[in-house]
């Protein structure tokens, strides 16, 4: 059988997505911490509240999305509380360590996270999706070089991966979404196969890893088939994730309804011994609902049967 955990992404407080997870048969998490001024990062009993909830309820949380963005995003532009963020960091290791929390799924997209330009995209009978189109956006006079990010991906590894290896703790780097060059002003760096390479090659670890976001690598125009066997080893997390399009111009889709091969890549895994958690992305709006940010309930239990079903098919 397939070595995949599925998971499904939670926020810190409960919402009926916990519910309708545990309905279809999801008991592992990929959680997101709180982001208050009253949680402390580095202060296991804080930790140890969230888990409670989530290990009362019936889900063990194994996958930490995203690396808090209170001390990530000084981390990333390189500013003056860089080096006070990277010890916070260094200090959640051993809490994830005692709660067997073993993932990071981290970015190194600067000033501007994962963007779309439109949430209202019509797909398969009237549900909505998020797109991007590079011509709809707008900066808003951000500035970042290459050469900076680089440097500044460079530090914050070297200085991570020491305490990450000894607590047992990976770190899965997420592509940039959308993988261009850059968005007005702000650069990018991780937006290409050779780009991840050249991160991975940073330090030569164990504990550094990526995350497969399967539509993003095929948004950079990377064939699936050829990197996903190339980069096996070095997979720690799985963002099962379609969409259509390329990197300038694209939209979401049902899990069924892009130009992933959805099944075949399954088969891929399993033919490589994958062995990691995996949880469904970027969801459609369904009828009733009026969130539409990709992450709206309902979308979720097509995502969840169809995964689930594939898995025991394959």
């Amino acid at each position: 059988m397939i070595k995949l955990t599925i998971t499904d992404y939670f926020q810190s407080e409960h919402d009926i997505t916990w519910d309708y997870a545990k309905q279809c048969g999801i008991y592992h998490g990929v959680i997101r911490l709180p982001e208050t001024e009253q949680f402390d990062v580095t202060d296991g009993r804080h930790w140890d509240g969230v888990y409670k909830k989530f290990s009362d309820f019936g889900i063990t949380p194994i996958v930490l999305e995203p690396m808090p963005n209170c001390l990530h995003d000084h981390i990333k532009t390189g500013d003056v509380f860089r080096d006070e963020c990277i010890e916070k960091v260094i200090k959640m290791f051993p809490i994830m360590d005692r709660l067997n929390i073993r993932t990071i799924c981290f970015n190194f997209m600067a000033h501007i996270g994962w963007l779309r330009t439109n949430h209202s995209v019509l797909e398969r009978g009237g549900a909505l999706v998020t797109g991007f189109d590079i011509k709809d956006f707008k900066s808003k006079g951000e500035i970042i070089t290459a050469n900076t990010l680089w440097e500044n991906y460079e530090y914050f590894i070297k200085a991570v991966i020491p305490a990450a290896e000894k607590y047992g703790i990976r770190l899965a780097l997420h592509p940039d979404d959308p993988p261009v060059p850059a968005l007005g002003g702000v650069e990018r760096i991780m937006i290409s196969y050779k780009n991840i390479c050249r991160a991975m090659e940073v330090v030569k670890s164990n504990s550094l890893g990526i995350t497969m976001c399967q539509a993003t690598y095929l948004m950079m125009g990377e064939n699936l088939f050829d990197i996903i066997p190339k980069l096996a080893e070095k997979i720690f997390f799985i963002h099962f994730r379609n969409a259509r399009g390329n990197k300038f111009q694209f939209q979401e889709t049902f899990h069924d309804n892009g130009e992933i091969d959805m099944a075949k890549v399954l088969r891929l895994y399993k033919a490589l011994r994958v062995d990691v958690p995996i949880r469904v992305d970027h969801v459609p709006t369904m009828a009733g609902e009026t969130d539409t940010t990709g992450y709206t309930a309902l979308g979720r239990l097509f995502a969840i049967g169809y995964l689930k079903g594939m898995l025991e098919a394959i």
